[in-house]
C-alpha cells in the first residue's frame, strides 16, 4: 500500500528548511539592513567600511614588504594574507548589507 502526500505536507518542509537556513544567507521576503537602517546606522557602516578598507591595504603593503626583504617566515605571511581575506569577506558583507535587493 503506498501513502500519498498532502499537498500541505511540500509547503511545510520548505518553511522548516527557510527557518533554519544560516543566517548569512538572505531569505526572499526578509528585509535586509538597507531596508531597516537609519541614516546614521548607515554612516557608522560607512565608516567601518572605510576603516576595513584601510587595514586592508595596510595588510597588503606589510605582506609585499615582508616578501620584498626576502628569507621571511612564511607562516607569519600565510596569517597575513588570511586575515586580509577575512577582511575581505566582512568587507563585501557590509558592501551587500547597504545595498538593497531588487527582485528582477
Amino acid at each position: 500500500m503506498k501513502k500519498t502526500r498532502e499537498k500541505g505536507d511540500n509547503r511545510k518542509r520548505y518553511a522548516i528548511a527557510a527557518a533554519s537556513a544560516p543566517s548569512g544567507l538572505r531569505q526572499p521576503g526578509k528585509p535586509t539592513m538597507a531596508d531597516q537602517s537609519s541614516d546614521a546606522e548607515k554612516a557608522a557602516i560607512l565608516a567601518e567600511i572605510e576603516r576595513l578598507r584601510l587595514e586592508h591595504g595596510d595588510l597588503q603593503a606589510a605582506i609585499d614588504a615582508l616578501l620584498a626583504v626576502g628569507g621571511v617566515d612564511q607562516l607569519q605571511v600565510q596569517r597575513l594574507k588570511k586575515r586580509k581575506l577575512a577582511l575581505r569577506d566582512r568587507l563585501q558583507r557590509l558592501e551587500d548589507d547597504l545595498t538593497p535587493d531588487i527582485i528582477a
